[in-house]
């Protein structure tokens, strides 16, 4: 069915499969799914509770909140009623959730739970806006007025539209393309976070381009876990999914993901790439610790798997000996695999940071598909994507659509179409510096076509390091490789004006562990672990091993381990678990000035 503005595929899908279990969520044990019907008639009091209390088109609305079928209909009542969501990371901390509502103006907050309204009661006093706290577990106890559950506000709106006027399809009529639908804040990892506009159109073309690339059904079933405040899990695994009736089921938590994706047995998944880098380690380390004769058949298998993935992406015929190969390899091995996943899964979907080539070569052969993609905030987000029929590993694929992109003369990735951003909210200036007079979006990242139109990049452009010879080094590729490594969780490559690279790592202790018990060292402190010679040695070893086909000037020639792992709550990741390499520096600044000093 056709429409033009996301309120009204949402009524699309809800009228369509009015009596389908699209929603999903996990309770005492059980999954419980809401269908269409349950759906529109949330959404249609949430929508009237918010005219109730004289939210206006365009007003903006927050949401604090870890990912839930609550979480996913708030945003359609607030879509539908014709005012803007305010997506917020629930991992921020009390001052970047004060900055988000006061900048924002949001009237309306909807937060989870006692935790969530903490942060907001703490700053409330400093968001003039704000008039309402909807609590979305129904766990507000207070006499306070300008708190209510949201039941209470589910209440308020089944009555409201009893007097309103109009129903709630006449209210989706209302709403235009260019319409604001929401403002999403960048994770400001080169500075304050600036409120990123994007309406109707903009997500709307997106999801036509990712339909007409890859093939979603009522069929599939998806797990959802990457935050909803993200634009890539919302366009992807929240607006796109739910417009084809496919299945969507929240995950418990992070830490629940790979025991959900057993009970779920999802067909499709989104992810960034540290998810497939974990499960790539994982299985690498297991079939390290297994007995002589596995690893024999895994390595085989995997080997049989690589020459059927290499003929397969090049769209050459499987000669009759290696399918019947391929076949065993599959039954035996894959198949182990594949059921760690739930077992039915068609592919997975990959982005928010360069996924590495090895980890994607890894799985293809395995039998597993990871499709890569590449986008920004910016654009809504999705600019170029891998397909089941076009796929090259180590490349984000090929422009969709309706996007053009070129490349500069610098090397910057410039895109222009639909799905563009209509600028930063209340910053003019920030965006006339980010989209030019003839309407390209200068993206801030490195890369380079390929002769079939693939697009690879090759870092940001803030990130380029120039060491003090005049060298220009992209850190990121570097880093990828060296992230392939089991032993290695986390890592940064330092150099800018410097007179080599050198590293701050952060080692995958549970499997340092594992080794330095095979060599009858038994540690278990952080700190204990990283300064003895044998894991040192085996950190060496493993950069070595990923720095191979690097030019010399691009080697590290130095590295520190850290005993504790980059964090959200450090600022040193951005919710979307991005390093903020500035604050990686500053919070080490002593440990490298003694890399460059001895």
């Amino acid at each position: 069915m056709k429409y033009n503005t996301i309120s009204k595929m949402f009524l699309n899908t809800v009228e369509q499969f009015a009596h389908n279990h699209i929603l999903y969520y996990k309770c005492k044990n059980e999954w419980i799914g809401l269908t269409g019907k349950d759906i529109e008639v949330t959404v249609n009091d949430i929508s009237f509770a918010l005219k109730s209390i004289g939210i206006d088109a365009g007003n903006k609305i927050a949401i604090l909140s870890n990912n839930s079928p609550r979480w996913a209909m708030t945003d359609y009542g607030i879509i539908c009623s014709g005012a803007a969501t305010v997506s917020v990371y629930p991992t921020l901390i009390d001052k970047q959730v004060e900055y988000i509502l006061k900048d924002s103006g949001s009237k309306v907050a909807f937060v989870e739970d006692k935790e969530q309204f903490d942060k907001v009661n703490n700053v409330w006093s400093n968001c003039p806006d704000l008039d309402l706290v909807v609590v979305m577990d129904d766990s507000d106890q207070s006499d306070d007025k300008r708190v209510i559950n949201f039941k209470e506000m589910l209440d308020k709106g089944t009555e409201y539209a009893k007097t309103y006027g109009k129903t709630l399809k006449e209210l989706v009529e209302d709403a235009n393309p260019e319409d604001l639908l929401t403002l999403i804040y960048t994770s400001g990892t080169t500075g304050t976070p600036k409120g990123v506009m994007l309406t109707h159109q903009n997500l709307v073309s997106n999801m036509l381009d990712i339909l007409d690339k890859i093939s979603i059904t009522s069929k599939d079933t998806l797990l959802s876990f990457l935050p909803l405040s993200h634009v890539f899990e919302r366009m992807s695994g929240h607006f796109t999914a739910f417009s084809k009736g496919a299945k969507i089921y929240y995950a418990e938590s992070i830490e629940t993901v790979p025991q959900n994706m057993t009970e779920v047995k999802p067909t499709l998944m989104i992810s960034v790439p540290r998810l497939y880098d974990k499960m790539y380690a994982k299985v690498l380390d297991g079939i390290k610790s297994a007995p002589s004769i596995k690893q024999k058949l895994f390595w085989w298998a995997l080997g049989v798997g690589t020459k059927v993935s290499t003929l397969k992406l090049a769209k050459n015929s499987i000669p009759f000996m290696l399918n019947k190969k391929f076949g065993l390899a599959n039954k035996l091995v894959f198949s182990k695999i594949k059921e760690k996943v739930g077992g039915r899964l068609r592919f997975f979907v990959s982005g928010g940071a360069p996924l590495s080539k090895e980890v994607a070569e890894f799985f293809s052969a395995a039998n597993i598909t990871i499709l890569e993609g590449y986008g920004l905030t910016e654009t809504s987000p999705i600019l170029t994507a891998n397909t089941e029929e076009e796929i090259r590993f180590g490349t984000v694929g090929k422009a969709m659509s309706s996007v053009d992109i070129k490349i500069a003369d610098d090397g910057e990735i410039l895109a222009k179409g639909p799905n563009i951003m209509k600028g930063y909210y209340k910053s003019p200036e920030a965006t006339k510096e980010v989209i030019d007079k003839d309407g390209w979006f200068h993206t801030g990242d490195i890369g380079e076509f390929d002769e079939e139109g693939f697009l690879k990049i090759t870092d940001r452009k803030k990130n380029i390091l120039i060491t003090s010879g005049g060298k220009n080094v992209a850190p990121a590729p570097i880093e990828n490789s060296i992230l392939n490594s089991v032993y290695i969780d986390q890592i940064i490559i330092i150099g800018d004006k410097r007179k080599f690279l050198s590293a701050l790592v952060v080692p995958a202790f549970e499997s340092v562990v594992k080794y330095l018990e095979s060599k009858d060292i038994s540690l278990t402190d952080n700190n204990a672990i990283i300064e003895h010679s044998a894991a040192r040695e085996l950190i060496n070893s493993e950069i070595e091993k990923g720095m191979q086909n690097f030019s010399d000037y691009e080697k590290v020639k130095h590295f520190e381990l850290l005993s504790e792992p980059f964090t959200i709550e450090s600022g040193e990741l951005t919710p979307t678990l991005k390093v903020v390499r500035k604050v990686v520096e500053s919070n080490h600044d002593e440990l490298i000035e003694n890399i460059y000093n001895n």
